[in-house]
């Protein structure tokens, strides 16, 4: 029997079980199928507090966990495939199914993240990290002066290229549509910045050049023609959404409409005891500062919770 399980292990996990751990909770971390969350795959990390001169993501989640080992934090690899948090209606403990094997728990502190949509081309994953980004207030920093390319059609690919304007000579928005789904207002603006130009209807194609260690061109299809064309860029934001790690709460928590958990008052669920943190209940935001932030807010209800209930 655990007083808490954390599920998940970026920014939210890990700070949650740094304060679960030094209240004496003894939190069983959930590592996931995606250790260290997204900054496990950004390459620096400049606007996180206390690191003047930045850091490197993954040696930042690596040394939240080392923090939480420290202070008695268990770390096991795993995925969560099923989720029983009616127990506590009749008394008995929450159960999570890790890889076969039943967990029992007094309290859960979901921060399994939002994964985000990627094109599935074949340099893509190779490239993340080195030229190919989900995140432009992560990210932009680093193309002071150069050519860069968003795809996408929706709010965060306006804000997203908007955003890269104080920093890129040129940005480039492909969609796959001459329509958008984006708001009039936010397309409104990214079409009255002189810095970006619309190019639709188009799809990418490939991402080059792997050998190099870097994004240094686009190949695009115009949908309408098929005529394939090269684009010399340095780097590339994928803003067509993220996809919130809460599959097996379906139905047991209340989501929006696009999955992501519903919190009240901090971390707070619809189930007393069960408590959400990060990405997973934060489609705003999304920076590992925040997500650190609600983890803490997190592990102190869950200890409040345990508390209440000896």
């Amino acid at each position: 029997m655990r007083n808490v399980i954390i599920v998940g292990s970026g920014c939210a996990g890990n700070t949650a079980a740094i304060y679960a751990a030094r209240a004496s909770l003894k939190p069983l971390v959930i590592i996931g199928h995606e250790p260290g969350g997204q900054l496990s795959i950004t390459s620096e990390v400049e606007n996180f507090p206390g690191f003047p001169k930045g850091i490197d993501g993954p040696e930042l989640v690596e040394n939240m966990k080392l923090q939480a080992e420290r202070f008695g934090a268990e770390y096991i690899y795993g995925g969560v495939h099923e989720a029983d948090l009616a127990g506590k209606n009749s008394g008995e403990p929450f159960r999570l199914n890790i890889d076969d094997e039943w967990h029992e728990a007094r309290t859960i502190i979901i921060a399994s993240g939002a994964s985000a949509r990627w094109l599935g081309l074949p340099n893509e994953q190779k490239l993340i990290g080195k030229g190919v980004s989900s995140c432009a207030t992560c990210d932009g920093a680093f193309y002071k002066g150069r050519p860069v390319l968003v795809v996408g059609g929706g709010d965060s690919a306006m804000e997203e290229a908007n955003f890269l304007s104080r920093f890129a000579s040129k940005i480039y928005l492909v969609h796959r549509r001459n329509e958008f789904r984006a708001s009039k207002i936010m397309l409104d603006r990214a079409r009255a910045n002189e810095k970006i130009q619309f190019v639709t209807p188009v799809v990418v194609e490939d991402i080059s050049d792997v050998t190099k260690g870097g994004v240094e061109t686009m190949v695009l299809r115009n949908t309408e023609t098929n005529q394939s064309s090269t684009l010399p860029v340095s780097g590339v934001f994928i803003a067509i959404g993220h996809v919130p790690n809460t599959r097996i709460f379906r139905g047991k928590l209340d989501m929006d409409e696009n999955g992501y958990l519903i919190t009240h008052h901090g971390s707070l669920t619809k189930v007393p005891g069960v408590f959400a943190a990060g990405d997973v209940q934060d489609h705003r935001y999304k920076q590992a500062v925040t997500a650190a932030g609600s983890g803490c807010m997190a592990a102190l209800d869950a200890e409040k919770f345990l508390e209440a209930n000896p």
